[in-house]
Order: structure tokens, then C-alpha cells, then sequence
């Protein structure tokens, strides 16, 4: 009853901000940078609460391992400090539990709910970062025939290897750009640009770059024209980006089924847990209900497994 009464309070405070800033808002008042003093900047409120917050999750994670490093979202794209990040993900989740415990209609079944829906948010913080990564290091491979083409004509124009590589992060577009400005500004810091190359095919898991990488290492070595030698390894690279394209779209139907039959008996479940609860309470009230769902998710997380293996071709 007590969860069922903090959801109408919930309620009825979301139904008055509607009321008084949507339907009815406020008269316009004189923008705020009007009435500062010129050179002063005004920090709100909340940003000030926002950023206590931000230090002290700094200063309680320093020197432990977090739940979100900075290389983690530096690959996956994402301009945020981990302790912003970390923010954004509690207040998600304390959101979602609460969404959880209005779906449990007050009952005993709100506390699952809350736990169950607050698990999500660092669930799916961590499953949007795998998948941006993943799709930024696809967005790097997709470039990189244009990347050493555009290293080609640089040399050709005259200029040094370094060079071409910053004119290749002033030209392209990210994340080729952003990768090879770290290259550009480890060699200009002192570092050889051969593990700089390399550690950027380790990160953008790239063995057509570790290859690019070798052949301009043994090239620098041995001497000869780097330009054509740059002009084959594209080309080579070209064809295989062809072959890897008609693979994805052989496969894309067989990836397509196993989304979605991975997908269906969550989302059916879900349905039949919020629309009629009565239904799968058994589940959660009594020890074989209990046994039967860690059963029913552990074979469905091998099944997903199974599936993903089957429709994942490795070239």
C-alpha cells in the first residue's frame, strides 16, 4: 500500500508540472545573462548540484575499479567523463525503478519490479557502449581504403609520412580522423610510429590496418615507393570490403530471425507481467516458480548464445 501511494504522489506531482509549465507556463521574465553583470556567468542550481555529485562519485571511485572507464567510452564515441557517465546511468535507473513499482499497482510484486527495471540501466549502458563500439570500429574499416588512398596522394604531393597521416585526421571524417590525430600527437610526443600504428589496429580491432601498419614499417625500413605500395594494400582491402559486404547481406536474414526469436519470449513475457500478473505470479511466490525461471533463463541465454554463434560468419 505504501508503494501504491508513492506512485499517486508521483503522479500527481508529474500531472501539476504538466499543468504549470506546459498548459499554463509562467509569463516570460527578462532572460537571466540581461540582469548579471557583463563578464559574470550564471551557474544554476541544478548545475551546481549536478556537479557536487560529479565530485563526489569522483572522489568515492578514485582508485577503484569502475563500473565505466574512460577507454571504454572513449572507443564507443561517447564525450563524457566516467563519473558523468555513472550519473546519467544511476539517475536512469532510479527512474526505471520507479516506473517499476507504479507497474506493481502497490503489491508485493513492486519491489521485483523496482529491482528488475533498475537493473536495466547499467544493463543497457553497457550494451549501448558495446554497441557503438562496435559500430565505430565498422565505420573505421569502412574508411580505410579511402584512408590509404589519401596517404598515397599525400606522398605523392611531396609531403613526409607524418604529414600524410595528419592530413588524413584533418580530412577524413571520425573515427578515422580522431584516430589518427592520437597517432599524429603520440609521434609528435616522442613515441615511434610504429606501436602508435599498432595500437590503434588493436583498438579498432583492424587486421587490414595492422597490415597497412606493417607494410609502411618494413617499407621505411627497406626503402621503395610507399605510395604504390599503399595503392595495393587499398586495393586489396577494397575487394575484401566487397566480399565482407555480400557476406553481411547473405547473413542478414538469419541474424534478422535470431533478434527476433531471442526478443520474443522476453517481450511476451513482459506483456503477460504487466497487462495480467496473476498469470506468472507463481513465479515469483513459490521456491519450484523461482527454480523454473532461473531454468527458463538460463536455457534461453544459451539458446541466444547458440544462435549468435550460428549466424556470425568470421572473415
Amino acid at each position: 500500500m505504501t508503494f501504491f501511494l508513492i506512485g499517486m504522489v508521483s503522479a500527481a506531482f508529474a500531472l501539476l508540472a504538466v499543468v504549470f509549465f506546459i498548459v499554463a507556463p509562467p509569463k516570460p521574465r527578462v532572460p537571466i545573462d540581461r540582469r548579471l553583470e557583463p563578464g559574470t556567468t550564471h551557474v544554476s542550481l541544478l548545475t551546481r548540484a549536478t556537479e557536487r555529485t560529479i565530485s563526489a562519485i569522483e572522489s568515492s571511485t578514485r582508485g577503484r575499479r569502475r563500473l565505466f572507464d574512460e577507454e571504454e567510452l572513449d572507443l564507443a564515441g561517447v564525450r563524457m567523463e566516467p563519473s558523468q557517465f555513472l550519473l546519467v546511468t544511476f539517475s536512469s535507473a532510479a527512474a526505471l525503478a520507479a516506473l517499476g513499482i507504479l507497474a506493481g499497482f502497490g503489491s508485493l510484486l513492486s519491489v521485483v519490479f523496482a529491482v528488475l527495471f533498475a537493473a536495466l540501466a547499467p544493463i543497457g549502458a553497457k550494451v549501448l557502449l558495446a554497441v557503438r563500439t562496435a559500430q565505430r570500429r565498422g565505420r573505421f574499416a569502412g574508411q580505410l581504403d579511402d584512408t590509404l588512398q589519401l596517404i598515397s596522394g599525400n606522398l605523392r604531393a611531396g609531403y613526409g609520412l607524418v604529414q600524410a597521416l595528419d592530413g588524413v585526421a584533418r580530412d577524413l571524417d571520425e573515427p578515422t580522423s580522431e584516430e589518427f590525430a592520437r597517432i599524429v600527437n603520440e609521434t609528435r610526443l616522442g613515441r615511434e610510429l610504429g606501436p602508435a600504428m599498432e595500437q590503434t589496429a588493436e583498438r579498432m580491432r583492424s587486421e587490414d590496418f595492422r597490415w597497412a601498419a606493417q607494410a609502411i614499417m618494413i617499407n621505411r625500413e627497406t626503402g621503395g615507393n610507399l605510395a604504390e605500395v599503399l595503392d595495393n594494400v587499398a586495393a586489396t582491402i577494397r575487394e575484401r570490403n566487397e566480399i565482407r559486404r555480400q557476406v553481411q547481406a547473405l547473413s542478414a536474414e538469419g541474424r534478422l530471425s535470431a533478434t527476433v526469436l531471442s526478443l520474443l519470449p522476453l517481450v511476451v513475457f513482459g506483456a503477460i507481467l504487466l497487462l495480467q500478473p496473476s498469470y506468472v505470479a507463481i513465479f515469483f511466490t513459490s521456491i519450484l516458480g523461482v527454480l523454473a525461471l532461473a531454468a527458463c533463463l538460463l536455457l534461453l541465454g544459451v539458446g541466444i548464445f547458440w544462435m549468435y554463434r550460428v549466424t556470425r560468419v568470421k572473415f
